[in-house]
């Protein structure tokens, strides 16, 4: 993605030089992250359900040592880290308890945030017991909150980082899709997987958007996770816990560090 002989030197000597000039300036970049505050706000995506080892100060925020912002800080060393995502938060959480941490020093933001406005959980609860139906007529209510309200609560919570950090580079991290297709799968049928996929495209494409009007940096996650999917072999993702449901559906401590990470590591 990073997409006759006289000339040819010419051109090559030029590319290295733009090169070696952009990575001087993405070093420079990351270190003045890197030196700031780092502020990991969001759902359980974030405080890391699912990968297990959590925090027991944490409560029932599940938050966990494998979790990508823990692991970023644990790399990277920041001036000071606030680890405050909490399982099952929604944008009127992040707004009502999370974003105290954050200050004109904070020189980073990490958030996942939108899943549980648009009824994740009722979504996959759906599709999970009921019939191929009932999932799709679930999935439509949930893209037409996306479409309907999920913008200005996600524009409310990104004016308020923004007066609050205004000097932090805010990455905003989208979610995965859930299911390889094609692949002979027990559980859900295809029909449902492909409409779960799409449905999670459809989150991210209004997440993007919104982040974008704000000049924060979107994460895109689902190519990090390409190939650890759900009916994958190597799946990355839990599917249904019937001992744990909490953890069903998020990532796995693989996930965290392999599909998570990377792409914080990369726009901080």
């Amino acid at each position: 993605m990073r997409r006759s002989r006289l000339t040819g030197f010419v051109t090559s000597l030029l590319l290295a030089v733009g090169l070696s000039l952009t990575g001087a300036a993405a070093a420079q970049a990351s270190s003045t992250v890197a030196t700031g505050g780092y502020v990991a706000l969001g759902d359980s995506y974030s405080s890391g359900v699912g990968a297990g080892s959590y925090m027991s100060s944490s409560g029932s925020c599940d938050r966990s040592t494998k979790a990508y912002p823990y692991l970023w800080n644990a790399a990277h060393s920041p001036s000071s880290f606030a680890f405050n995502a909490c399982s099952g938060a929604t944008t009127d959480d992040v707004l009502a308890s999370q974003l105290g941490s954050l200050s004109s020093s904070t020189t980073l933001v990490s958030i996942t945030i939108g899943g549980n406005d648009a009824g994740f959980g009722d979504v996959m609860t759906t599709c999970v017991l009921q019939s191929d139906s009932a999932c799709l007529s679930k999935i439509s209510a949930a893209e037409a909150y996306v479409d309907s309200t999920l913008p200005g609560k996600l524009d409310t919570v990104y004016n308020a980082i923004s007066a609050r950090a205004p000097s932090a580079r805010v990455v905003v991290l989208g979610y995965p899709r859930f299911y390889l297709l094609g692949q002979a799968c027990l559980g859900l049928s295809e029909t449902k997987r492909s409409a779960i996929n799409n449905a999670s495209d459809y989150l991210d494409s209004a997440i993007q958007k919104r982040a974008t009007y704000h000049s924060f940096i979107f994460g895109d996650v689902r190519s990090t996770f390409t190939g650890h999917e759900i009916c994958s072999g190597d799946s990355w993702l839990h599917s249904v816990n019937w001992l744990n449901v909490t953890e069903s559906y998020h990532p796995t401590a693989a996930g965290q560090s392999g599909g998570y990470l990377p792409v914080l590591t990369n726009l901080a």
